[in-house]
Parts: structure tokens; sequence; C-alpha cells
């Protein structure tokens, strides 16, 4: 997307974060100390007294009374959504009625049908405002992976295998949590590295671990097939007691690359050699450079009146996301592969 530069903005892209919780507040800390052209001017948080507490960490920012009045701000170019999903589609839309480009953090929506609503709101607009904060994009070996697989020198893609581990969740972090929050990264990667949807998903759900939470099955496989037959399968292990670890592996004609080893890509032909290093408490140590990577791409994007970065997750990514959890959580109990349906694109 082309677009002249907006005259309003400012040299420092004056940022308002909705939802200072804990990634909200990462978010709050990295445009302060570590992005270039930015700072937060507003912040807001149902719990007022954390918006106080983040505010006073960012030298000129101050505590609106609501999101509403965050986003309708003189002093506020863009937004920078990381309140719950539930909120999401509202927020975004109502930023992209004030004419103001957004990072929402994933989910775009809860459900497909949220979802489609943005992708309308834009459409009306007659604009992309929404950038999805689907960090992965922006890690240097998915970035590596990526380019392997835009310039063929894998071959032909047949499997890909990936695995998400957590060392604990909270209380209530369910069966369908599982799918919305965690298999979604995984489910984004499938689009972003192979440039084809999902049509079909399988959820498979194995003796629980001792660790499971009440209705949680931990570990979880979820298989998906794209429009080319193409099979993912997804691991999921959110209480292992240890530490983050996301790993992807592709098998090609060709080659067969794995990345999440934190030493670059590695790519065999046939099984041999060993890997030992430190496993990460959580995900933002894992993935720090990302999000920062995320955020100062989004910011240069609003800076230069294109607003969302060329690497980043659309509005449309976050519907067929949101599209292909649905298929997955009915599958939770269906027992069998279910349709992803999707809408045209508008």
């Amino acid at each position: 997307m082309t677009s002249t530069a907006r005259s309003d903005i400012p040299p420092d892209v004056r940022v308002g974060v909705i939802g200072v919780g804990q990634m909200g507040a990462d978010h709050v800390a990295r445009i302060t100390e570590r992005i270039k052209g930015a700072r937060v001017s507003v912040v807001d948080d149902y719990v007022r007294g954390t918006a106080e507490k983040v505010a006073a960490g960012a030298p000129g920012c101050r505590v609106a009374e609501s999101w509403q009045e965050l986003i309708a701000a003189d002093d506020v170019d863009a937004v920078l959504i990381a309140s719950p999903g539930r909120f999401h589609r509202e927020q975004a839309t109502a930023c992209i009625d004030a004419g103001k480009p957004v990072l929402c953090e994933k989910p775009l929506a809860m459900t497909p049908e949220d979802a489609y609503a943005v992708v309308e709101a834009e459409k009306a607009a007659g604009r992309a405002y929404v950038s999805l904060g689907f960090m992965r994009r922006f890690d240097r070996e998915y970035a590596e992976l990526k380019d392997a697989l835009d310039v063929g020198e894998l071959g032909e893609i047949s499997v890909i295998n990936c695995k998400h581990r957590n060392a604990h969740t909270l209380p209530g972090f369910d069966d369908t949590m599982m799918v919305h929050d965690s298999a979604v990264h995984e489910i984004d990667a499938i689009s972003y590295f192979l440039g084809e949807v999902v049509t079909e998903v399988q959820t498979v759900l194995p003796v629980p671990g001792p660790r499971a939470d009440d209705g949680q099955h931990d570990p979880m496989l979820l298989l998906f097939r794209t429009a080319s037959g193409r099979i993912i399968t997804d691991e999921l292990y959110v209480n292992t007691d240890s530490g983050y670890e996301v790993r992807t592996e592709v098998l090609g004609s060709a080659g067969i690359a794995t990345i999440g080893q934190e030493i670059h890509r590695v790519t065999t032909q046939q099984a041999g050699g060993r890997w030992s290093g430190a496993i990460h408490p959580d995900f933002r140590p894992r993935f720090v450079d990302a999000y920062d990577a995320e955020v100062q791409a989004w910011v240069a994007a609003v800076a230069d009146g294109s607003f969302v970065a060329e690497r980043s997750a659309t509005t449309w990514d976050g519907y067929l996301a949101a599209a292909t959890c649905a298929a997955a959580e009915e599958s939770l109990t269906a027992g069998r592969f279910v349709p992803v349906a999707t809408r045209p694109r508008p």
C-alpha cells in the first residue's frame, strides 16, 4: 500500500496504549526505552491505579478517563491495543472510525463474525488502518525460514511440525483458550509461511498430563490441512513446569529446516547433531527482539503514512485466524476434521 505522509503527525509519533497490564506495560516500556520516533502520550486501563503507575514511567504521559477518550484525544496519533481480546473489535473499529492507525494485539476479535466486521470497517474507510500483533513474523528465525520457503530452497513442502510449550498457565486456561491464545500463533504462521489458507482442522486430545487443570486437555495436538493438501501439526503443552519453547520444523523434498533453537535456521537432509541451551521462562525474553522490530516497523509505517508495515499481519489475516480457531474449537468435541468456513474477502 502506498500513501502520502500525513502532515499532522509530529516527528515523534504520539502513541496511546489501551490496556497496560503485562503486555501493555511491556509495550509502554518498549516505546519509551527502545523505539525511535515515538513516545507514549496517553494510557488507559480499567484499573486506574495500574494506568497511573505505568504512566509515571513514561515522561509526558497522562492517563485517560476511558479508552474512548484516548482514541479521540488530540495528543494521540496512533493507538496500540493491548486490552483483553473481547474488547478488540469495538476498539479497533473505533480507531478506524477516528482515522487513526492501530497496532492491535492478537486476537483481532473473539469470533469470525466480529473479525470480519473489522475487515469491513477498513473496507468502508477505503484503506488499511490495523496492524495485527502476530510478532513472530518479525522474529529473525521466522524471517530466515520464510525467505528459504519463498525461494524454494527446501523444495516441495509436505508437512510442517510445530511445538508450543509453556511452563504453566493461569487458572481458568481451558481447552478453548489453548486454541485461541496459544495455537493461534501457529495458525497465523501457516498462512505466513505457505501463502495458503487452512481448509480443515482436527483436535486430538491425549490423556491429560499430571499438571493439567480441571477442564484442560494438556498436552493437545491439532492437525491442519491446507488447500493444497499439506498437513501441519501443532503440539501444545502449556504446563511443562520447565519453560517457554516454540519450534517449527518444515519437511521439504530438498531439505528439512528447523527453527526455535535460537542458533539460526538449521537445515538437514538426515538425522544427526546435538544442541543444548537455556530455555526461557516465558514468551517475552524469547521474542523481545521480534516485539521490538514489530513496534519499530509499525511506528515507521505510521510516520510515513502507510500505516501497516510490509511484514505485518492484517485484518484479513486476523479474520482467517479467527475462522480457523472457530473450527478448531468445534473439533474439540466433534472428534473429526472440521471444515474452516470463510467468507469472501471484501
